[in-house]
């Protein structure tokens, strides 16, 4: 079953709340790519915003991860999943995909050699997987986060590594949502309760050293 047409919209930019001042260091940072899937990226306008901002600015920032030695983890939701596994998800969302091409992370940000790939099951990228085990492994306690969607996975994954210790940074311009609304409660909430809301070109300074901002607080 696809998703319906997601209409476009600009993608907020703030200025968020900035309740912490944590610096993000390449030593210590690991990416989630979260759901970047051609069955969710395909109900997008490629060349109209959200994504025509945020995709590019996904592949910018695992190009900077790359380049400074950070860990790059992908989560993708597998296709056709039983209905014991998917459980009351398939109240809200249906079946979900099938398997096949539509599962398949988007050319732009396919995985290379050395990438890690997480099954995920649930909004949160650390239900049912070993996520946090992965971080632990590679002795990393910050998760940059792009993907979709702001509101719902990307989210809720954050808020989830802030509750195991993890400083989470909220790279607002690298994801797409439903909506500029919904997209913008994503960051706020973030901002205000569980990590820092950061710009794409500040990660992507702050991973090559040459800065460590982000967007104003108010």
């Amino acid at each position: 079953m696809a998703i319906p047409v997601i209409p476009p919209y600009d993608i907020p930019t703030g200025p968020f709340p900035l309740k912490v001042d944590w610096r993000l260091e390449s030593s210590r940072a690991a990416l989630l790519i979260h759901d970047m899937q051609q069955y969710f990226i395909d109900a997008y306008q490629r060349d109209r915003e959200p994504m025509a901002t945020a995709l590019p600015n996904m592949v910018r920032i695992r190009a900077a991860c790359r380049e400074a030695g950070v860990p790059i983890v992908y989560t993708a939701q597998p296709g056709d999943q039983h209905p014991s596994r998917r459980g009351i998800l398939s109240e809200f969302w249906g079946a979900g995909m099938a398997s096949g091409p539509e599962t398949k992370i988007v050319p732009e940000l396919t995985p290379e050699d050395g990438d890690i790939e997480v099954t995920k099951w649930r909004y949160s990228g650390f239900q049912r997987t070993d996520l946090r085990e992965l971080l632990a492994h590679y002795r990393r306690d910050q998760l940059i986060v792009v993907g979709v969607y702001a509101h719902m996975g990307c989210m809720i994954s954050a808020t989830e590594a802030f509750m195991q210790d993890v400083q989470p940074f909220f790279a607002v311009d690298a994801m797409g949502d439903f909506s500029a609304g919904e997209h913008e409660m994503a960051a706020e909430y973030i901002g205000k309760r569980a990590g820092r809301v950061m710009a794409a070109d500040d990660v992507v300074a702050a991973l090559s050293g040459t800065a460590d901002g982000g967007p104003a607080a108010r």
